[in-house]
């Protein structure tokens, strides 16, 4: 299966949701913001969604700084 992740091609082996697209990155428990194709997605609802072929995901860090 592929989908676009942030901005490039990427391959899935098999269909996710978005929080086990997280926990395949290693970037559980990290500040991100995740937006499915055009639309951001809260946290919350990250387990509802499941990935498709053509998806896009775009996935930010949230950085702190001073």
């Amino acid at each position: 299966m592929h989908i676009q992740l942030n901005g490039e091609a990427y391959e899935l082996n098999q269909p996710l949701t978005l929080a086990e697209l997280v926990e395949h990155l290693g970037l559980t428990g990290k500040r991100l913001a995740v937006e499915h194709n055009l639309e951001i997605v809260p946290r919350s609802q990250h387990g509802d969604i499941r990935l498709s072929d053509g998806d896009r995901v775009e996935i930010v860090h949230a950085i702190g700084g001073g």
